[in-house]
């Protein structure tokens, strides 16, 4: 059995779950939302293993960050990974709809299985499930609760403003 060790972020948004294995950061959760998350019994609290995860968090949160460089492991089946690799590609501070997503992965007539493999990504933030949005353009289905996905959107459109000045 792996060992997990984890460690909370106070952030803009809440304070963040992070947990991994010591090389591999396998998952962030939120504070509330369908999708919040909490450490489990059998996990290690240990705050060193997530130092450049936490540095990097904060200069995102800051506005300085646009792309984490973080060794990531998420579990899941290989559609959710397909899908969780095509998230990050969506530029910075940029949308694109689940109908978009799935037509990126080869799978036009898939947008609700995208949808849901979205809502299963278990880093978000960092995996930018937040950057999909409802093809009217709508702001629909995050885990953080869409408060937060707005939240999450404004920062990236605020910081990418002053730098088109």
């Amino acid at each position: 059995m792996q060992t997990l060790y984890y460690d909370y972020l106070d952030s803009p948004i809440g304070s963040l779950l992070l947990a991994g294995d010591g090389d591999f950061l396998v998952e962030l959760g939120f504070p509330g939302g369908k999708a919040a998350r909490r450490h489990q019994p059998e996990w290690i609290q240990d705050s060193s293993p997530f130092d450049e995860c936490k540095r990097q968090l904060q200069k995102y949160f800051a506005g300085e960050l646009r792309e984490f460089k973080i060794p990531l492991a998420p579990q899941g089946t290989d559609f959710q990974l397909q899908v969780w690799n095509a998230l990050q590609t969506i530029p910075y501070g940029e949308t694109v709809s689940y109908g978009e997503l799935a037509r990126q992965i080869g799978r036009p007539a898939a947008s609700r299985a995208v949808g849901a493999a979205n809502g299963k990504n278990p880093i978000p933030v960092i995996i930018p499930c937040h950057r999909v949005i409802g093809s009217s353009g709508r702001l629909v289905g995050f885990g953080g609760g869409l408060p937060t996905k707005e939240q999450l959107l404004a920062l990236e459109r605020d910081s990418i403003a002053p730098a088109l000045l």
